[in-house]
């Protein structure tokens, strides 16, 4: 019996709506998706999204996904970022995958307009220490190729975000969790918040829920 291949599916995935506490800040963040379609093609939304101190940040993206190799897809499509500054429009080109060893790894690279570029690299690990509790660390860096002043973005690294969070899934699709977060901006990026008196690293407590259907 042949099997098909063009069965549609959709999913909602909120990997993590929390709240954070810093010593410079505190507030609210949002990271979730929602995809839509067959093995080999899907339609991807990705926001990530920071509110604190009455202001709001972040960045959305539309993709189209297409599966080139068991477990790893490339995909294009565009980002907006807003908040933070003037808002940023960019073409994307990325790949998203799980390696051996089960990292989930997430990597692109953007070009927007006056010559922008960009590039970003995101990984994460699953750990089960039991049934229900999950320990995921993860790590995040991103790249400029060049200076924006007006949203306080330096040429080259800008900065690198590492976390790590314990959750326990009450059922798989509900997972309260605790965790610590580190941001650290760098090069460039670093040198215009000390100009600008702003933090250069935090490091917060978070506490949050993550659910999928």
């Amino acid at each position: 019996m042949e099997m098909s291949d063009n069965a549609v599916f959709s999913m909602v995935m909120l990997d993590r709506l929390e709240g954070f506490d810093g010593l410079d800040s505190s507030g609210l963040n949002m990271d979730g998706s929602v995809w839509i379609g067959t093995d080999f093609n899907k339609l991807w939304l990705k926001a990530e999204a920071e509110r604190s101190a009455g202001q709001s940040s972040g960045r959305a993206e539309v993709l189209w996904s297409h599966a080139v190799a068991a477990f790893w897809d490339l995909q294009t499509g565009v980002r907006h970022d807003f908040g933070g500054g003037p808002s940023r429009q960019w073409a994307v080109l990325g790949v998203q995958g799980i390696t051996p060893y089960w990292f989930n790894v997430e990597a692109a690279v953007y070009v927007g307009a006056a010559g922008r570029t960009a590039a970003r690299a995101r990984g994460e690990y699953t750990v089960r220490i039991t049934q229900r509790a999950i320990l995921t660390p993860e790590v995040e860096v991103n790249a400029y190729g060049k200076s924006d002043l007006a949203r306080g973005i330096g040429t080259g690294f800008s900065d690198a975000r590492l976390g790590l969070r314990l959750r326990y899934e009450i059922r798989r699709e509900f997972a309260p969790y605790i965790g610590i977060t580190w941001a650290r901006k760098l090069g460039q990026t670093a040198t215009l918040a000390r100009q600008q008196n702003a933090a250069r690293s935090e490091r917060q407590i978070v506490a949050g829920v993550r659910l999928w259907f």
